[in-house]
């Protein structure tokens, strides 16, 4: 099994401290959202890449305009980043939202509709992040991959921090019914497989809080190729490569996702 790892060991509050609960020695942790604030952590080092999981229950009390998210993001103006967020809804379906931002660069959203609640129990979302592809996890499925293709397309290479909060997106994900408040998600699983920036004058120098076999992976296995296709068939609910009205050609990085 994983390791529980303390909170303290990778990662720190970065706002709504009073939002912020320590529960089981540090091994889990609780985000309140009320109409004063919601609440966020951050890991402490930039990362590189890695095989990043978190188990994550989203709030019982359902309301749309609540967003819970575990995505990784560098911090310059034109940033990398790579999503999972949850987007409120007052019961089911749960939408899954993904997005891969390359040089400040996003509008790659795929979303998802959940086989399951996501708030009745713990569920392990992951991103996988080497040189050759990004893979989003669901439960150990596959349910994306984003190529590196080289020069055809971007990439994200910049140093990225662990990032998960609980927030109010009422601009875009609707408006929060705050009666059925106070909302908490609750994460654990602190541990960290991933290469730590260790030298900011040279951030390309790698230190391994883990092994490095994922960095290693260049494919899905057959299995996972199989899991793949049937979770794409079933639960992708809309995906960017497909929407013409917004791309009259599909980006360069969607020819290859057809053809896993």
């Amino acid at each position: 099994g994983r390791r529980l790892v303390p909170f303290s060991q990778y990662y720190n509050i970065t706002w709504g401290k009073s939002h912020f609960t320590s529960l089981d020695s540090g091994t889990r942790v609780q985000l309140k959202l009320d109409n004063r604030s919601g609440s966020g952590f951050e890991s402490k080092s930039h990362l590189l890449s890695g095989l990043f999981n978190m188990k994550v229950k989203i709030p019982e009390n359902k309301s749309q305009g609540v967003v819970t998210t575990f995505y990784l993001t560098s911090k310059e103006a034109h940033h990398d980043e790579i999503d999972f967020e949850f987007i409120g809804s007052n019961g089911p379906p749960f939408d899954l939202s993904t997005n891969v931002f390359t040089k400040g660069v996003g509008g790659r959203e795929q979303k998802f509709r959940l086989w399951f609640d996501p708030s009745t129990d713990f569920h392990s979302y992951t991103i996988l992040w080497n040189q050759y592809q990004v893979v989003f996890f669901v439960d150990d499925i596959p349910i994306r991959v984003f190529k590196n293709l080289g020069n055809k397309t971007s990439y994200p290479t910049q140093g990225m921090k662990v990032e998960a909060t609980i927030w109010a997106a009422e601009g875009w994900a609707g408006k929060v019914n705050w009666s059925k408040g106070p909302f908490k998600a609750q994460y654990q699983g602190f541990d960290l497989d991933a290469c730590i920036v260790s030298n900011v004058s040279n951030p390309r120098i790698c230190n391994y809080t883990g092994g490095d076999a994922w960095a290693r992976i260049q494919d899905l296995n057959a299995e996972q190729v199989a899991q793949y296709q049937i979770a794409r068939r079933h639960y992708l609910h809309y995906d960017y490569c497909t929407d013409k009205t917004r791309y009259a050609q599909p980006p360069p990085e969607c020819q290859v996702q057809i053809k896993i």
